[in-house]
């Protein structure tokens, strides 16, 4: 098998080598839109239709992926040390395939903005799964979008063709979630040429079928030759699939960087505690969806955790303390210039992850309470939704929402020492309490402890 996808790929390189005057799309010198155009008049139908599919690994094989041309490939082995090559070796078959339009992805890179991200970019963006986003005990909050775009869409139809018109000004595509079309009807699945039909022509680019590609890749070919779904749909969903996938450099390059680039200018203060399990935990920083179905703790993949960044955006003569659980004691004998409390949730997907009560879990207040009333501190949430925070506003200095920043923490040093200005800002409410939930923005008695939209913005500061 290995010699004969190195004979592929050999075979590939001779041919764009010999062809690429003729073959646009091979040429990495060409602009992006004739590459684009030049491989999509190449393309069949199966293989226009095959690239918008995405089915799951475990019904997925080498050859499926090069007969259906498959666009993308949800979920790589929980195992990281088989997850990786897993990955490389699915974009080799996919190489061998006519045009190289298939792809081995992953569905590991997924983040509380419903966005799958390579190691070289914006992959695609996901629909939201729900509108009203914030329900006390429900955890679905980290797969919505925002409280105000969830507001105004109440219906699938408007539910789609708005969420696309807040998202297509990002240079991904967009992709339902898992049997995500099929919900359009009521019951699920009722009327699956219809679910077809309706999300295709709304806009939605590629669709996570997971397992009956087939009868997927059948209903939506059916459609485009009765003239149900017009090919011009077809052409602009692909368009957007190729893009991505040129500007990611899978045609020359199937294999991501795996490698972290380097840290933060050095920022000086003697010595400074770092605090809280989630400090140095990759599980932890990406949630659930990440690897396994609800993600797990620990060292599941590759990345930077918050205190690796923080440790390389430092001055080189600091001194960075961790300590997951500091007594008050040890705070006060180490005379921290500043501390950095690091607490949030475990990872959890849907219902797993239900809570009524919507507190930051033990450790995480007592470590709060520990550090916090001997040294100033900035306090970073790691959560897929708001948390009660306000009994511990009093004693923080800073708070920062992080949300699941994934598996690279050193976007959240960029901000917290100052490369970068914070801008974000919410993109739903914070209650003050879980007894005002359900709450969202306009409701009569709409009180919260920070508003949607709120959120500092500030400049970067220099070293």
């Amino acid at each position: 098998m290995a010699r004969a996808v190195a004979l592929c790929l050999l075979v590939l390189v001779w041919a764009s080598n010999v062809e690429a005057e003729h073959l646009k799309y091979l040429d990495p010198k060409q602009p992006l839109g004739a590459r684009i155009a030049d491989l999509l008049k190449r393309m069949t139908l199966e293989e226009k239709v095959g690239q918008m599919t995405q089915i799951e690994r475990n019904v997925a094989t080498p050859q499926i992926l090069k007969d259906y041309f498959i666009g993308l490939q949800g979920e790589i082995p929980a195992n990281q040390a088989k997850g990786v090559p897993y990955v490389a070796g699915s974009r080799k078959v996919a190489a061998c395939a006519k045009h190289f339009v298939g792809d081995g992805g992953t569905h590991e890179g997924i983040d509380e903005n419903n966005t799958l991200i390579d190691s070289r970019g914006l992959f695609s963006i996901h629909m939201p799964a729900y509108y009203n986003s914030i329900i006390k005990g429900v955890s679905t909050v980290m797969v919505s979008y925002s409280s105000w775009n969830g507001k105004k869409m109440h219906d699938n139809r408007e539910l789609i063709t708005g969420f696309l018109k807040n998202t297509l000004k990002f240079r991904g595509f967009v992709i339902s979630d898992w049997q995500g079309i099929d919900r359009i009807t009521s019951p699920p699945g009722a009327n699956y040429t219809f679910s077809v039909e309706a999300s295709v022509n709304a806009g939605i680019d590629m669709v996570m079928v997971p397992n009956d590609y087939i009868s997927f890749i059948s209903i939506l070919t059916d459609l485009v030759k009765k003239n149900f779904v017009p090919m011009s749909r077809i052409d602009d969903a692909v368009k957007r699939i190729l893009r991505v996938k040129f500007a990611m450099g899978l045609f020359e390059n199937p294999y991501g960087d795996l490698g972290l680039v380097d840290q933060l200018g050095m920022k000086k203060a003697p010595r400074i505690l770092v605090a809280g399990i989630h400090a140095d935990d990759i599980g932890l920083q990406c949630g659930g969806w990440t690897i396994e179905w609800q993600g797990q703790p620990g060292n599941i993949t590759s990345g930077t955790t918050i205190l690796e960044a923080i440790k390389s955006a430092v001055d080189s003569g600091t001194e960075v303390i961790y300590s997951q659980f500091p007594s008050v004691s040890f705070v006060e004998e180490n005379d921290f210039s500043y501390s950095i409390v690091v607490v949030g949730e475990p990872p959890y997907a849907e219902l797993a992850g239900d809570n009524l009560n919507l507190t930051i879990p033990e450790p995480g207040p007592s470590i709060i309470s520990n550090v916090c009333g001997s040294s100033k501190c900035a306090v970073i949430i790691i959560s897929g939704r708001p948390l009660v925070v306000a009994p511990y506003l009093p004693a923080i200095d800073a708070l920062v929402a992080a949300w699941l920043p994934g598996s690279e923490g050193g976007g959240v040093a960029d901000v917290l020492f100052g490369d970068h200005g914070f801008t974000g800002k919410l993109p739903r409410t914070w209650f003050k309490s879980v007894d005002q939930l359900p709450m969202n923005v306009g409701d009569a008695h709409y009180d919260p402890l920070f508003p949607f939209g709120f959120g500092l913005t500030t400049n970067a500061t220099k070293a």
